[in-house]
C-alpha cells in the first residue's frame, strides 16, 4: 500500500505513522501552492536554485502554516551527496531554516530523540529515507543520491539508532518520492560501483539499455542495502511516486535539466503545547 497521502495540494503525508504517533508529523512536498508565491519555480525549498530568497523563505513558512510546526523549530542541511548524519537536539532549532548561512555543513542526514524539532532535507530526484522506532521515539531522516547509497547512508543512519540502543529489529523505514528505473539512466563507473556495494546479494537493481548505458531503481536499491543489514520486509515500506513521471506534482533534476526546485522532506514531533 502507497505510505505516501496527499492531504493539501502542497504536501503529502506518511499517512499510518501520523495516525499511529498523534503528534508526529513526516510527509514530503509538491511543487504546488494555491498562495501567492514569487518564486520562479512555484513550491521551492531549495537556497541554492538561484531563486529568490525571499520566496524559498515564503515557501517554507506556508508549509509551516500547513502543518503547523514553527520554521524556527526547523533543522537543515548543505548537502553533500555524502554519509554524515548530524543527531540534533532542541538547542538547534532554527539552524538552516531560513538560510544555508547557518546551516549544518556537509550533511545528508539527521537523527533525533527530542520533540519540537523538524528534521528537514530537500530533494529534486535523490531518495528521501524516513526512519522511526517502534515506540516513536527516535526518529530519522537521510538524502540518498546514488553517491550516497552506494557509500551506504542507509546502513549508517541504521547504525546511529543503535548506537542510541535501539536495535535495527525496532527500526521502521519508508523509501519517499524520487527518480524511478525508467527515468534514471546512468553509466558503467555508477554500475560498478553498484555492483561493489551488492557483490554479496543475488537481485539485481539495474538493466542493461545498450553498451554503457543502464536503467537504475535506485529506491529498490536502497531497500536491498537495508535488507542485507539485517532489516526484515515488513519493516520498510517504498512508494510508487517518481519525480520525473509526476512531473504535475513534483520537481525533477533529471526531467528538467536541472533549472528546478527542490521538495522537501520533513519529519518531527511537535511538543506537547503544540499537539
Amino acid at each position: 500500500m502507497e505510505p505516501f497521502t496527499l492531504v493539501e495540494q502542497e504536501y503529502f503525508l506518511i499517512k499510518d505513522w501520523n495516525e499511529k504517533f498523534p503528534g508526529l508529523t513526516a510527509g514530503f512536498t509538491t511543487k504546488n501552492t494555491s498562495g501567492h508565491n514569487q518564486s520562479q519555480f512555484g513550491l521551492n525549498f531549495g537556497f541554492h536554485v538561484n531563486d529568490h530568497h525571499d520566496a524559498v523563505c515564503q515557501s517554507r513558512e506556508t508549509l509551516s502554516e500547513l502543518i503547523d510546526f514553527p520554521l524556527d523549530y526547523w533543522v537543515g542541511a548543505e548537502q553533500t551527496h555524502e554519509v554524515h548524519i548530524k543527531k540534533v537536539s532542541k538547542d538547534d532549532r532554527g539552524k538552516g531554516s531560513n538560510s544555508y548561512d547557518n546551516a549544518f555543513k556537509q550533511t545528508d542526514g539527521f537523527f533525533t530523540t527530542d520533540e519540537g524539532i523538524l528534521l528537514t532535507l530537500c530533494f529534486a530526484d535523490c531518495v528521501p529515507l524516513y526512519f522511526i522506532s517502534a515506540d516513536g521515539r527516535a526518529v530519522g531522516i537521510a538524502h540518498a543520491g546514488w553517491k550516497g547509497t552506494v557509500n551506504g547512508i542507509a546502513e549508517e543512519m541504521i547504525r546511529v539508532f543503535e548506537k542510541e540502543g535501539i536495535t535495527r529489529d525496532n527500526v521502521s523505514v519508508v523509501i519517499g518520492p524520487s527518480i524511478c528505473e525508467n527515468c534514471y539512466i546512468v553509466d558503467e563507473p555508477v554500475i560498478k560501483m553498484v555492483q561493489n556495494r551488492l557483490d554479496d546479494v543475488g537481485k539485481k537493481t539495474y538493466n542493461t539499455i545498450k553498451e554503457g548505458q543502464y536503467s537504475l531503481n535506485l529506491r529498490e536499491l536502497n531497500k536491498l542495502i537495508l535488507l542485507n543489514c539485517g532489516l526484515s520486509e515488513e519493516q520498510i515500506r517504498m512508494t510508487s511516486f517518481c519525480t520525473s513521471c509526476h512531473h504535475s506534482q513534483f520537481f525533477s533534476h533529471r526531467r528538467d535539466r536541472g533549472k528546478t526546485g527542490r521538495m522537501m522532506s520533513f519529519i518531527g514531533w511537535k511538543e506537547a503545547l503544540q499537539k
